[in-house]
């Protein structure tokens, strides 16, 4: 088994107060045009006419060769954290295929993993990557854009 994990709480109500992203700017500001922009919080799709942030973020703690770094799009007005078990979320359900990849415990990606997989067919490819001992989590990244979309962790 395992969880889709969406961005935490804290992180995105800074992003939304202005903290400045990755890059050090403070998230963009735009209009939703209701098609391909899904929030990293709710792991929904932003409703068209909705204001939405686009900002640089970089899904790891530390920076090395291996911590790319992106943009996404986040809901500007305050949205619940996608916190569902068993269902894969809207903004994973959308696309015909996703990139995942595995990631080691020092955040490293490992290598053999990552493969550009069917949606219907993401559980079973998350089944076979955390059947590898070095494996300690995955990314879910566009497999057009290579945006970052979400992170699935063991249950």
């Amino acid at each position: 088994m395992f969880r889709i994990t969406a961005l935490p709480t804290d992180e995105v109500r800074a992003y939304q107060a202005g903290q400045p992203d990755a890059y050090g700017n403070a998230p963009e500001r735009a209009v939703s045009d209701g098609g391909g922009n899904p929030c990293r919080h709710c792991l929904r799709y932003i409703p068209e006419g909705e204001e939405m942030l686009i900002l640089a973020h970089r899904p790891f703690s530390e920076t090395h060769p291996y911590a790319e770094t992106g943009p996404i799009f986040l809901c500007a007005r305050p949205c619940a954290r996608y916190e569902e078990d068993g269902e894969m979320p809207e903004a994973l359900i959308n696309s015909p295929d996703y990139l995942i990849k595995g990631y080691g415990r020092d955040d490293r990606i490992v290598y053999g993993t990552g493969a550009v997989t069917p949606t219907d067919e993401i559980g079973v490819a998350v089944a076979r990557i955390f059947a590898r001992d070095d494996v300690a989590y995955i990314h879910v990244r566009s497999s057009r854009n290579n945006c970052y979309q979400a992170r699935i962790d063991r249950e």
